[in-house]
Order: C-alpha cells, then sequence, then structure tokens
C-alpha cells in the first residue's frame, strides 16, 4: 500500500500544529490528527487562557492603586464568571484561528485518538475516529507531538476531582471561587494561579518541596519573587514535604513536614502544580521498541526517535516543557523531514511565569555558573532608578545578567519586575547569536524604556553603569 500522506502529526498543540504548517509550506502532503480540541492543552487550557484570566486579576488589582496615580474610582467590583467566560472565549477564538490555518494550509485534520502499529517505512497509524469507526493510515513519516498532563500523586491522596482538589483544568473554569487555597507546587503553573486568585481577594498558600519557591530560577531572583508576592498577600511554606492531603465536607486538609515538625494546612480548595506526566501511554510504543526515559520519548538533535520513521517533538519529549521550545522543535523536525537545512535545534530556551510581577529568564543561573566552576562576570540593575518604571509606578524588580569572563559572551539572563516577559526575547536574541559585552555594551537603546536597565545591568557587569 502506497504511503497516503507525506507526514502525519499526531497532536495539535504549539509543537504539532506548526510542525505540520511549515512541513506543508515545504510541499509534503500532511494530515493532522486531534481528539480533542485543535491548539492542544496550550491553547485551550493552559499558556491563553491562563493569560486572559490573570490579565483580568491584573486590572481589578491595579484599583486598589489608582490613589498613586492621581485617580480615584468607587464601587469596584468583579464578576468572576464573566471573568472566566472571557477566559475560555479567548481560547474558543484562538482554536478557530487554528482550524483556519490549517484549511489554508490543506493540511488533512483528523478527529479521533491515534494508536501506532508497525508499518513499512514508519509505524502505520490507526485511529479511533471521534465519528465512529477507525481508520488505519500509512505515512513517509509520523511525528508524534502528544503533549503531557498533570501528575497526580494518588499514594499521598493528591488527585484532582474537580472539586475540592483541582488540576489546571479544574483552576481554569471553576462554577465558583472558593475563598482560601493551598497551592502544591512553586513552579510557572502554581505561581501564576497563586497571582490570579490572590489578585481576587482569596487566601493563598503555595507549598514547596525545596528550601525556595521557582526553584529553577535564579536564586536571587526567586528570592525576590517571594518578597513581592508576601507583599500581596500571598503566603509560603518552603522546605516543606507533603505527606497527605485529604478531603472532608469543609474542604481539604493538607497535611505537610518542616524542618522535621508536622503540621496542617486547611482550605477550601487545593490546586495541584507538581509538575506533568507525558502522554506516552496506550499509543503502542512498547510494541514498536520506542526509547523511554522516565516515561519521556528520548530523541536525537533532530527530535528522531530510534524507530524508523518516528519523530518526537514538545512535551512528550521531555523538558523544558514549553509551548515556544515545542514550536521550534516542530519546525526544525518538519525541516528535518523536509530535507531542508535548518540551524541546529538546540537554541537557548526562555521560561516565563506571567505573576505579578513577572518572573523571565534565559541561560546559566548564577549557582548553576559556580556550580560548574565557571569564571563570570555577573551585572544587576534595579527597575526603582529606571525613569520610565519611576513613571509607570513600575519599580518593583531588577535585571541581571552573567557573563563568561574569559569570552565576554553572554551566558544567562534573569528578570523580575513589570512585563519583562516581553523583555526576555532581547537577551534570547543575544545569546543566540553569540554576542559579547562589547556588542551589547554598543547597542543603543530607546529612551524613556524598561528596557534601557538590560543595558544599563550589562554596563554593570564591566564596572560601567551610568545610573547607579
Amino acid at each position: 500500500m502506497a504511503a497516503e500522506f507525506d507526514l502525519v502529526v499526531i497532536g495539535s498543540g504549539p509543537g504539532g500544529y506548526v510542525a505540520a504548517i511549515r512541513a506543508s509550506q515545504l510541499g509534503l502532503k500532511v494530515a493532522i490528527i486531534e481528539r480533542e480540541n485543535l491548539g492542544g492543552i496550550c491553547l485551550n487550557w493552559g499558556c491563553i487562557p491562563t493569560k486572559a484570566l490573570l490579565k483580568s486579576g491584573e486590572k481589578f488589582e491595579s484599583l486598589s492603586h489608582l490613589k498613586e496615580y492621581g485617580l480615584s474610582a468607587t464601587g469596584a467590583a468583579f464578576d468572576f464568571d464573566a471573568i472566566i467566560q472571557r477566559s475560555r472565549g479567548v481560547a474558543a477564538t484562538m482554536n478557530k484561528g487554528i482550524g483556519f490555518l490549517m484549511k489554508k494550509n490543506k493540511i488533512e485534520v483528523i478527529e479521533g485518538s491515534a494508536t501506532l502499529e508497525k508499518g513499512a517505512v514508519a509505524p502505520k497509524v490507526v485511529v479511533a475516529l471521534k465519528a465512529g469507526g477507525t481508520r488505519a493510515i500509512e505515512a513517509k513519516t509520523v511525528m508524534l507531538a502528544v503533549g503531557a498532563r498533570a501528575r497526580a500523586l494518588p499514594q499521598i491522596g493528591l488527585e484532582a476531582d474537580g472539586d475540592k482538589i483541582w488540576a489546571y483544568r479544574d483552576a481554569l473554569a471553576p462554577k465558583k471561587l472558593p475563598k482560601t487555597f493551598v497551592v502544591i507546587g512553586s513552579g510557572a503553573i502554581g505561581i501564576e494561579f497563586a497571582s490570579f486568585y490572590r489578585a481576587l481577594g482569596a487566601e493563598v498558600t503555595v507549598v514547596e518541596a525545596v528550601d525556595r519557591i521557582m526553584p529553577v530560577e535564579d536564586e536571587e531572583v526567586s528570592k525576590a519573587a517571594q518578597k513581592s508576592f508576601e507583599k500581596r498577600g500571598i503566603k509560603f511554606k518552603v522546605g516543606a514535604k507533603v505527606t497527605k492531603v485529604s478531603k472532608d465536607s469543609n474542604g481539604v486538609k493538607v497535611a505537610v513536614e518542616v524542618n522535621g515538625k508536622a503540621e496542617t494546612l486547611e482550605a477550601e480548595v487545593c490546586i495541584s502544580a507538581v509538575g506533568i506526566t507525558a502522554n506516552t501511554d496506550g499509543i503502542g510504543l512498547e510494541a514498536l521498541g520506542v526509547e523511554l526515559d522516565r516515561g519521556h520519548i528520548k530523541t536525537d538533535s533532530h527530535c528522531q526517535t530510534n524507530v524508523k520513521g518516528l519523530y518526537a517533538i514538545g512535551d512528550c519529549a521531555g523538558a523544558p516543557w514549553l509551548a515556544h521550545k515545542a514550536s521550534h522543535e516542530g519546525i526544525h523536525a518538519a525541516e528535518h523531514i523536509a530535507a531542508y537545512k535548518t540551524p541546529n535545534v538546540h537554541s537557548p530556551i526562555a521560561g516565563c511565569t506571567y505573576a505579578q510581577p513577572q518572573v523571565a529568564s534565559v541561560g546559566v543561573t548564577e549557582q548553576g555558573a559556580r556550580a560548574d566552576k565557571r569564571e563570570v562576570k555577573i551585572g544587576r540593575f534595579p527597575f526603582r532608578v529606571n525613569g520610565k518604571a519611576v513613571a509607570a509606578g513600575e519599580v518593583d524588580g531588577f535585571v541581571k545578567v552573567i557573563f563568561d569572563a574569559k569570552t565576554g559572551a553572554l551566558i544567562g539572563a534573569h528578570m523580575i519586575g513589570h512585563e519583562v516577559t516581553e523583555m526576555i526575547q532581547g537577551y534570547v536574541t543575544a545569546i543566540t547569536m553569540e554576542a559579547t559585552e562589547e556588542d551589547i555594551h554598543g547597542i543603543v537603546y530607546p529612551h524613556p524604556t524598561m528596557s534601557e536597565a538590560m543595558h544599563e545591568a550589562a554596563l554593570d557587569a564591566y564596572g560601567r553603569v551610568i545610573h547607579i
């Protein structure tokens, strides 16, 4: 049987649909299989709708600071149902946009759940169609972009039920607004939900197993973030091991152990943000002999698995579990399949947390550089002396940069403050282009902008800072 498609992509999240579009642009005949909604978790239940919620929370919270701007207003209130509906509406709009892009690029969308079987040149794809029945597809290449789901810890009772214990989907579309929360996990997901619900007045306690919040971030940034969040009223329990989560008629009880001492936290709802599990089970990988690493699919530098004709990208292929990483890998893999010369897949990937204040980073942390015994030069610049930040009333936070002392190469950048997720790309570009301190020092930054702090931080690393 001749191959029906050049490429079949399984999963239509930010990795899968982008890969499908790029492959189509390069002349391949492409199909994409989706069991739920086009756009995957990111667009429907992750990146996009959470940002809509966070913006509503930010707008409402800003009303309590109007006096600082010479303004006043009375009767400020919010409609929780309307906030949730706006978020769902944003996701629906983006979902329709993906459908349009599939039609524009002549990509066949197949609705259903896919499994893999042994094939001739690539695994055969068997789809249990949403409309009923099955469809067997032969393709020259298959790409897995099946993503991941929220991790559960049933052994301690941490398993989402949509009522008193929430995973991210439950937290995005609740039927009512609880007054008290315990959030387990202080990564981006946990912190963003803590930030949103606190903005609407809920009492929030975040529990983190290690000794500081946001442990993947630079230590200096994570400490500053905790102070800023605490000023907003979010409480933290760090170095806290969760031993049991139990439910009763009032809500949940979270038993934790801190420094050898046991205590119990009580709330109406517990949000579980303890990581993710790759969606690699039940799709036939074992029978094909696909190599896994702790549940994630092992791939080479071109996103190829050990099985001929099978690629894997995004969350199912390992960390970092970020939408833009998935898109980048999807494009790279599509170009490799089409024999199109493409840059290496290993480009710097920024991490962003959209709380108040925002946190953004790329490259090595200071503690990581020290652990590797790298000789570094470090520069910092606070927003409190940046003209635009002062004028905007957004003075919390700072920019921190790390240079290799021997070569002058920029190897890390870390920010906390207002809209720093929009600024980090400047440093991502610099690292990608292998910029040195001379390159960054020579850039002219527009004035007044908060991005001037990026320039000043680089100057500070070499004793040339101007405004402090």
